[in-house]
């Protein structure tokens, strides 16, 4: 199968060496996302639940570019540096995930994530 980079400028460009996602057959391997600006790279502090919605509206951008959406997502990993933010963050996730079917989907406590995020997402989804 051929492995097929995807690129969006709707979303931040990668801060290091990897993609914002990559295209294998009919499955989208999209890399994990923090609450960076799509235009600028700026990173945006805020509340738990304000980084997940902007992390959330960078994957949906990265997603439509790879030929998916929130409703053809398989698996999601959400990384938290404070557990006690996990109701926050839900809140916001279920906004994206409303479908009978929602994905599969790990949450995990970090000790740090880049650019002193508090919340990362990523996912694997299927393709159209």
């Amino acid at each position: 199968m051929t492995r097929t980079r995807v690129h969006t400028d709707e979303a931040p460009a990668a801060i290091g060496p990897y993609s914002q996602a990559i295209r294998c057959g009919d499955q989208l391997f999209c890399s994990g996302q923090v609450a960076l600006d799509a235009r600028t790279g700026e990173f945006h502090a805020g509340t738990a639940a304000e980084e997940a919605e902007r992390c959330l509206a960078n994957l949906g951008a990265v997603l439509a570019a790879g030929g998916s959406s929130f409703a053809q997502v398989l698996r999601c990993t959400v990384f938290l540096v404070d557990m006690a933010d996990f109701a926050a963050v839900n809140e916001v996730y279920a906004r994206y995930f409303t479908s009978d079917t929602p994905p599969s989907r790990a949450c995990v406590a970090v000790a740090q994530l880049p650019k002193g995020a508090r919340v990362e997402i990523d996912c694997i989804a299927t393709c159209s």
